[in-house]
């Protein structure tokens, strides 16, 4: 059998799963499309909150990125988990207790403030479309490669199927699809990761094989990683970096950002009680860490593989690599995933120096431009997408089809199963929070779920557009929605818990305060809503504002709001005694009933 018949008998049959479940699991009533019916069991909850979570950008491209930034991009490990920790223990049990369908009605009944939800659902809206750009982004680059089809027909194909299930199905053919997709996702993640780690340490377990001794050489993993990726030009994978101020608010907005995710924080209001939050959240960072103790060993074995395809004989060096860097691999002798991958465009060669052999290196190092010009080397001539380079390891390692198969079922269902909880978020927001709740409040049952349907449809259309032209790789895409949740959602979800001075003018300049400058500082580098080419300055470490990055600044628009709304509110008049009395209720998590709709 082809390699592209078991793809497709392992993409056909997780598809037929999906859509099988959310068949038998269809909404019929908005309490199961919005909450799943909220009788969802912990454990069943935990599992679907950690494939809501594992996205796309956790599965295809966190690898990629810690593969080519190193220690750096660690960042996104601990963003990500700490965000989590600070959403199980401080927000997910009293907005659970609080008993309401979405995080904008939460906004708006806290703040009692049909402004403060308008505006709540604007940032909702707005970070989970450009969340959604990633997923969409992911996985069009795993369809086109395992379906052998372009990435634009993937990304439209991905969206057909989020729609099949998502539509029809809810919160609750989501719910009950999701654990079928982490099962899928996580298999086909830790697989491949197992047969790496034997080949490359003879360790099985690839957390541990990442600090054992690399086979060939003889040397530690990381030892050997940080000498062949010096020896083209590259720092050391685990070098220390310069700029830890940006590092630090990077990590804080992947935290705050995270906190403040709707479509993470809806999955709370799923389970029957309180308690039943926290050990969701318990069981989710079970198995959310599953996968992300595996992914840095993913990453650093996959860029010494990459670096050893090229230059073969520099896998068993120990010293003097001169020689070894001199013998790259002809372009002819190219291994076949390399010529499968450039059929979709995401790694492309250009022979600069018509030596016929592939040079790869960092071109635009100075310091190692004299060594280059030695070795006759006139610029780098691969290019490779960063997000490959997970769904592309097996293939490096020669690892078996069924493997590969696996690791497209795998990559493909991270996507989805993300992409399907935000635009169930957007859905939500739109038909319950804006229709129900402000411009139509007399509409029935029928007819909120006939424009929550009508709204998703619409939502995935919009996704689907951006995500043929997105702002960066599928990670980088989804840390600039992580700082727009930052600076918008996270502190008011804050404020409307823990602070009970806080009143409706104090949150609405706060998230305005906080979303237009996140906003303006993020498209002034990456675009004007993200449209190519219209950006005001170059996105580059010398424009940016005292080295931080866009995908930092959710940490500095979160302070903004905090600051913003507490000025407001100390110059404004107090919340009425009941709201007072109403946030003191909420912070003792007992005895929360079912969520409401009204």
């Amino acid at each position: 059998m082809s390699q592209f018949a078991i793809n497709l008998l392992f993409v056909g049959a997780s598809f037929a799963l999906y859509i099988g479940i959310a068949i038998w699991a269809r909404a019929g009533s908005t309490k199961d499309f919005y909450v799943a019916g909220g009788g969802v069991h912990p454990v069943t909850n935990g599992m679907a909150t950690a494939a809501d979570w594992m996205s796309a950008a956790s599965f295809i491209s966190m690898a990629g990125l810690l593969a080519s930034g190193g220690y750096f991009a660690s960042s996104f490990l601990m963003g990500w988990t700490g965000g989590y920790v600070l959403l199980a223990m401080l927000l997910a049990p009293y907005l659970r207790k609080f008993g309401k369908f979405t995080v904008p009605d939460f906004i708006g009944d806290r703040f009692y403030s049909g402004a403060a939800r308008n505006i709540a659902v604007v940032c909702l809206i707005t970070a989970s479309v450009t969340y959604v750009i990633g997923q969409m982004s992911g996985a069009g680059v795993a369809f086109s490669r395992f379906l052998e089809i372009s990435n634009t027909a993937g990304i439209w194909i991905a969206a057909l199927i989020v729609f099949l299930y998502a539509v029809f199905g809810g919160m609750k053919g989501i719910t009950y699809t999701q654990v079928a997709q982490y099962v899928v996702l996580i298999i086909a993640y830790t697989i491949p990761a197992i047969f790496i780690a034997l080949q490359l340490t003879g360790n099985p377990i690839p957390m541990f094989g990442l600090f054992s001794t690399h086979t060939e050489s003889g040397l530690p993993l990381l030892e050997k990683l940080n000498m062949v990726v010096s020896e083209i030009g590259f720092r050391e994978y685990t070098a220390d970096i310069d700029n830890k101020l940006n590092m630090f608010l990077f990590t804080l907005s992947l935290m705050f950002g995270t906190a403040g995710l709707p479509h993470v924080i809806i999955r709370f209001f799923t389970v029957p009680k309180v308690a039943d939050a926290r050990w969701s959240a318990g069981w989710a960072l079970v198995f959310i860490a599953l996968l992300y103790l595996t992914a840095p060993a993913v990453g650093s074995m996959a860029r010494l593989n990459l670096v050893t395809t090229v230059y073969p004989d520099a896998a068993g060096q120990v010293e003097n690599y001169d020689e070894a860097m001199t013998n790259a691999i002809a372009y002819e002798d190219r291994p076949n995933w390399v010529k499968t991958w450039e059929e979709t465009g995401l790694i492309t060669f250009e022979d600069k120096n018509n030596d016929g052999r592939i040079q790869m290196y960092n071109d635009s190092n100075p310091d190692f431009a004299a060594t280059a010009s030695e070795r006759g080397w006139e610029g780098n001539e691969l290019n490779i997408n960063n997000d490959i380079l997970v769904l592309a390891n097996p293939e490096i390692a020669n690892l078996p089809p069924w493997v590969i198969g696996l690791i497209a079922a795998g990559g493909i269902a991270a996507a989805l199963s993300t992409a399907a909880g935000l635009l169930l978020a957007i859905s939500s927001a739109v038909s319950h929070d804006l229709i129900k709740k402000t411009f139509k409040p007399d509409i029935t049952e029928k007819g909120e779920m006939l424009a929550a349907r009508i709204s998703m449809a619409g939502a995935i259309l919009v996704a689907t557009y951006l995500g043929l032209n997105p702002p960066g790789f599928a990670a980088q895409t989804v840390a600039l929605a992580f700082g727009i949740a930052a600076a918008s959602l996270f502190p008011a979800l804050m404020m409307g818990i823990f602070s009970v001075t806080m009143n409706n003018k104090g949150a609405v300049a706060g998230m305005l305060a906080g979303l237009l400058t996140t906003l303006v500082y993020i498209f002034t580098y990456k675009g004007w809503l993200f449209i190519p080419g219209t950006n005001t300055l170059p996105d580059n470490v010398d424009n940016w504002v005292l080295g931080i990055s866009p995908l930092s600044f959710g940490a500095i628009g979160a302070m903004i709001n905090f600051a913003v709304a507490f000025a407001v509110a100390k110059s404004t008049d107090a919340p009425p005694a009941e709201i007072r009395e109403m946030v003191e209720s909420v912070r003792y998590p007992k005895g929360a009933g079912q969520a409401q709709d009204h």
